[in-house]
């Protein structure tokens, strides 16, 4: 049997099946602004003046003084205060992407997106570049963070600096710090010539770091990333995700040379901030179906194997779904599964749609924006029916305005985080960990494998809502 082309059919088929079976009419432009502007809310550092969610101030303007460095910008990962660059980077990789790929259908949001990049990238490359021989990784101790419910703004808890070097390796977390900087020096290549060439000057340095001194940042720093982003998956597919970014970017055979090396997953059905093959043999499949170039063959293959694990009822699925038609990967924040997901079946069907085939999975995302058995939006201020307390100190606590006096490291607990209040300030365009597998949705603060927000989780759902904001073609 030629497996490969059997399963094409049976995934072009499947695609179909679930257009097909897609409904409701989600306002996708207005998701679509909102998913941006959610990281607005998400910013360290010192607020610029055109700054939307204006119930947050400067904050983390000291990061990076105990290494006497500046590392002051960049986002808070999700409900906490911490800046963890493994996922930050993921996150700017995906929001980059999610621009290349959908730029032309995001009208007017288009700045905003290249805003969202910019904000990342000027503190990544800070992290990469202000120390020779060290890249910086991170910010803030998640240990002591955790247990307090503080505003950034009021942030009493201790700025560890974390970084990586020769001798405490983090393959992975160079390997997507290099992607993220290699992508974005392609979203602002004609815009912004030099200071795309500064990102992919800066990103070739830090792949070489990542190829040379191989080794996980989890063994390196330990207690300080783990459990909180240990780098589960290993770091072959970061340096595979890293090297196709630097080789789409460069188109410098030295790349593909060195993809060849790092060799296979032997199959996934994940993708994530941990996990990037999927990511990673999507991106290359777009030289052989968009290019015509046969060294990309065994992509594509991935690709589709990879997509066909995916959908429900494909002979080869090895995903589980709710009775409400969501994707169901993992208990803790499962739709970091379903937007990064989805990205790649969409993006997949669009390379598809250039060669002449068509097929499309559209209903995931109406899901997440209210498409669902219990009418709940998750993403936050979408629609009439959202979740009002989610797990996110900054949302949850009185702003500044309208409580000037300090709120300490314990003081938010009573009598904000055990309230059961919605939450003051909402962070508009947030998308939270969602439902559980019976579809069900508490909206209780403190359970925040289901209520807590997340950069990665918002930027996978940009491009899949940019292709449906601007119609499904091209």
């Amino acid at each position: 049997m030629r497996r490969g082309v059997s399963l094409r059919c049976c995934c072009l088929f499947l695609f179909l099946l679930l257009i097909e079976n897609a409904h409701g009419n989600p306002n996708y432009r207005e998701a679509l602004a909102k998913s941006l502007l959610f990281f607005q809310g998400q910013r360290s550092g010192r607020l610029p003046k055109d700054q939307q969610i204006t119930w947050r101030s400067n904050s983390g303007l000291s990061d990076g003084l105990f290494a006497h460095v500046d590392l002051t910008g960049g986002y808070y990962d999700a409900g906490d205060n911490v800046k963890f660059n493994f996922p930050m980077a993921f996150t700017t990789t995906m929001l980059s992407w999610s621009t290349l790929e959908y730029g032309k259908k995001m009208g007017p949001e288009l700045q905003n997106a290249r805003a969202a990049i910019r904000w990342a990238t000027d503190y990544l490359l800070k992290c990469a570049t202000a120390t020779p021989g060290k890249l910086y990784v991170g910010v803030g101790d998640p240990n002591a963070d955790h247990k307090c419910w503080e505003r950034p703004e009021d942030m009493d808890t201790v700025r560890s600096v974390y970084s990586v070097s020769a001798s405490n390796p983090g393959s992975d977390v160079a390997g997507e710090t290099a992607a993220a900087l290699a992508a974005a020096s392609l979203v602002f290549r004609k815009g912004d010539p030099r200071y795309a060439s500064l990102l992919l000057r800066t990103a070739k340095n830090v792949l070489q770091f990542a190829m040379l001194y191989r080794g996980a940042y989890s063994d390196s720093l330990g207690s300080a990333v783990c459990p909180f982003y240990c780098s589960y998956s290993g770091y072959k597919d970061e340096l595979l995700w890293g090297a196709a970014w630097l080789f789409r970017a460069t188109n410098d055979v030295t790349y593909y040379n060195f993809i060849k090396s790092v060799g296979d997953d032997g199959g996934t059905d994940v993708f994530s901030w941990d996990n990037k093959f999927a990511g990673a043999h999507v991106l290359l499949a777009r030289g052989a179906l968009l290019n015509r170039d046969k060294n990309f063959e065994p992509y594509r293959q991935e690709a589709e194997d990879f997509i066909c694990r995916i959908l429900p009822n494909s002979p080869f699925t090895t995903t589980q779904y709710t009775q409400g038609g969501l994707m169901y990967k993992m208990p803790e924040s499962n739709l970091q599964y379903v937007t990064s997901i989805s990205f790649l079946l969409t993006t997949y069907a669009k390379y598809m749609r250039a060669t002449k085939h068509y097929f499309n999975c559209g209903n995931m995302v109406d899901y997440i924006l209210g498409v669902n058995p219990i009418k709940m939006s998750y993403m936050v201020g979408f629609g009439p029916n959202f979740p009002r307390r989610i797990h996110h100190r900054g949302s949850s606590l009185p702003s500044l305005a309208n409580h000037p006096q300090s709120i300490r490291c314990d003081g938010g607990f009573e009598p904000f985080f055990h309230s059961s209040n919605p939450n003051p300030n909402i962070l508009v365009g947030a998308i939270v960990g969602g439902p559980n597998q019976n579809d069900g949705f508490p909206d209780d603060r403190s359970d925040y494998s289901h209520s807590e927000p997340a950069t990665y989780i918002n930027a996978a759902m940009v491009g899949p809502l940019a292709y449906f904001a601007g119609g499904k073609s091209g």
